[in-house]
């Protein structure tokens, strides 16, 4: 299902006219439009062509280039910038998205362009010329001229695959003057439209998540291998053992699970088969597998297929063998990994990592998981789970080579399950057009009201190369995939440490209202409240500090005096409340800041080292006073916070005595940070990405 974003309604002459002009330009054995030919087309989109010299220059012109580009990943791809001597300048002295803009054509409309577009430093100068001239600015004509552009793409986008040949690039130089676009130069380049894989029977994620039966191929007998440490996994994780059974000819159980010779032995359809043989077993046993019709769905474990120089053309045949299986009836198994840590599912009680459970326990951290996160690595999963147990997944799989389910399948499916709130993934590479499939499921779960944080590695040159030696994967264009996942409305983490917060930061404030983007800052240290006031900003977005009403500063005034402390306090926001403040002063000025409706987010320094604080698990100075105290923070805060519905995130900036006082926040659902710019920080990240999905909602509606 496709999601655009709402379009104008331009006539559609120009794709016609484009269309006829590729079957002209092909039937000559030319792949490039001629000047003649681009003549028509530039009309069709009411932009004449007019030579360098003979460009009208006026005081209020300016270039640009706009471009469509065929992408391997994500299809079609609109983007706009500077042009003339400015687009010569290196784009890493600007901020993200100000010397130019990209956006995938399926999801704009020429008013969504032209609002991303108003950003750049070229259209900053167009408005300055513009205003110096005392003319208009030609919104309007840009909003045609990016409608009918976008009309072009209609065969990329899926609505006629059956053409021949399909747009691959069109390059335009532009020159805006007199409220009028006119193309100085232009090239256009078209091809066969690209191949596509079989549609993978999603329906069938279910059996894997869920399965009735289970079976382990590659569990030795007498040595604790990766396959027996899946099993002992399994059993551990509750999944029962009669519903068990180990492949192995040469035994009868394994750890007291029935075993069967092969896959022709089996007396029932397995729901999973978890294979974790050898590299080089593998395409054999696949073969196998989808000959025997007695899987409905795969786990590949074993790495190094397609990774290395010699497995790439095994590799590649046993996908073309897997795909082809799609189109048989009942669409064949689905295959997760290869090179793939497993799955974690508690609705299915099962944990086929082959980590042991001694090493990674996975207690419950929250009174109802929700959440789910997908990695193409399974490391990345591990350590941000030993580190952030408070993630606290539903589920969790690692997707591996791709070489069957792809970030797109997965995401699909989980967009739609109901019980799911927050989805977080890791992403190495997309598979060819599997990022226009997986920006469709991101735009799919934020109108079903999910939230999804993405981080993808490969930023760099060396990174890139390193992404392509571990799982197979292909890194692409940072800057695009980052344009598409915000246009497609996902939180896009800057690397591992924003990933964290974010995820875990968007499962603790899923259910709360974001109202605007005023933020009230509160600590009884004086940097913590500066740095929160630094922390505010991204490259796009700034909170602002909140204008406390009237009636607040009275209550929170009350406060202090009734602390003694108002001699000392200046009520203002950002507020230093003294280090003399104790827990029930912090959380008092705490709920008049989130009651005063000019503030709709409240960040706090719980300050955990000053001596008023309540905030040792043991107090041997003070017998009693310490987080056993019913007025200790720990106690007083977490109703607080439920009885508000606005974001309030708690700062306990503090060494290992101050632990316990995190976890027993956090697991009582306080959001929780232990650095006061990192929290601040995550949070203008969140706010900024739940307005932009408040919009898509906004746009959705009107369709």
């Amino acid at each position: 299902m496709h999601y655009p974003a709402t379009r104008s309604t331009p006539s559609v002459a120009a794709n016609a006219v484009a269309v006829a002009l590729f079957q002209q330009a092909a039937s000559a054995g030319r792949a490039r439009l001629n000047p003649s030919e681009l003549d028509t087309l530039l009309g069709a989109l009411g932009s004449p062509m007019v030579p360098d010299l003979a460009a009208p220059a006026t005081s209020d012109s300016c270039e640009l280039c706009v471009s469509l580009h065929n992408n391997r990943e994500f299809g079609m791809v609109i983007s706009a910038g500077a042009g003339g001597l400015d687009g010569e300048l290196d784009k890493s002295i600007f901020r993200n998205g100000r010397a130019s803009v990209q956006g995938l054509a399926e999801l704009s409309s020429g008013q969504d362009f032209l609002r991303r577009f108003k950003r750049t430093m070229v259209y900053q100068k167009l408005l300055a010329r513009a205003r110096q001239a005392q003319q208009p600015v030609p919104d309007q004509q840009l909003v045609l001229f990016y409608d009918r552009l976008l009309t072009l793409t209609s065969q990329a986008e899926g609505a006629d695959r059956t053409a021949p040949v399909m747009l691959q690039a069109l390059d335009l130089t532009l020159l805006l003057s007199q409220g009028q676009i006119f193309a100085t130069h232009a090239e256009c380049t078209f091809g066969a439209p690209p191949l596509e894989r079989l549609a993978r029977p999603i329906a069938k994620i279910d059996k894997l998540l869920h399965p009735a039966s289970i079976g382990v191929i590659g569990v030795s007998a007498n040595s604790m291998n990766f396959g027996r440490i899946i099993l002992r996994n399994l059993v551990g994780s509750g999944y029962p053992k009669t519903q068990l059974t180990v492949i192995r000819p040469d035994d009868a159980e394994v750890d007291g699970i029935a075993c069967v010779t092969n896959l022709k032995a089996l007396t029932h359809k397995l729901d999973l088969l978890i294979v974790a043989v050898g590299a080089d077993a593998v395409p054999g046993l696949v073969d196998e597998i989808i000959d025997s019709g007695a899987v409905e769905s795969v786990m590949l474990i074993p790495g190094g297929l397609g990774e290395t120089a010699n497995s790439r053309q095994p590799a590649a045949l046993m996908m073309a063998r897997i795909n082809a299986a799609h189109g048989q009836p009942g669409g064949g198994p689905i295959f997760l990994g290869a090179n793939c840590l497993g799955v974690v599912s508690h609705p299915g009680t099962y944990d086929s990592w082959f980590i042991p459970l001694e090493r990674l326990p996975k207690p419950q951290k929250k009174p109802q998981r929700n959440s789910v996160m997908l990695s193409q690595s399974g490391a990345f999963m591990i350590t941000r789970l030993s580190q952030n147990p408070w993630l606290d997944p539903l589920y969790m799989l690692a997707l591996g080579n791709q070489t069957d389910l792809t970030h797109g399948d997965l995401l699909s499916y989980f967009a739609l399950l109901p019980q799911i709130e927050t989805i977080g993934i890791y992403i190495e590479g997309f598979k060819d057009l599997d990022g226009l499939h997986f920006a469709r499921a991101v735009r799919a779960a934020v109108l079903s009201g999910k939230q999804v944080v993405v981080y993808k590695a490969g930023k760099t040159l060396p990174g890139s190369a390193s992404v392509m030696g571990h799982t197979a994967s292909i890194a692409g264009d940072p800057a695009l995939f980052e344009a598409a996942m915000r246009q497609a409305g996902a939180i896009v983490a800057e690397d591992v440490n924003s990933f964290d917060d974010l995820f875990y930061m968007a499962g603790a404030l899923h259910h709360k209202k974001i109202g605007g983007n005023r933020l009230g800052a509160i600590s009884g240290a004086g940097f913590e409240a500066v740095s929160m006031a630094d922390a505010i900003h991204t490259d796009s977005f700034s909170l602002q500090m909140g204008q406390l009403q009237e009636d607040s500063v009275k209550r929170v005034e009350a406060v202090l005096l009734a602390k003694k402390l108002a001699s000392l306090v200046e009520v203002r926001n950002p507020i230093d409340i003294n280090p003399g403040a104790d827990d029930e002063a912090h959380l008092q000025i705490v709920d008049a800041f989130a009651q005063d409706p000019q503030i709709d987010a409240v960040v706090v320094g719980l300050d955990p080292t000053a001596p008023s604080v309540r905030s040792l698990e043991r107090s041997t100075l003070r017998p009693g006073y310490d987080l056993s105290d019913p007025n200790s923070t720990l106690h007083l805060m977490p109703p607080l916070v439920a009885q508000h519905d606005k974001p309030i995130i708690g700062i306990v900036d503090g060494g290992h005595l101050y632990d316990a006082l995190c976890a027993g926040l956090m697991d009582q659902g306080v959001c929780v940070f232990r650095n006061c710019a990192r929290g601040t920080r995550a949070l203008a990240h969140y706010v900024e990405a739940r307005l932009a999905a408040e919009v898509i909602h906004a746009q959705a509606s009107e369709l």
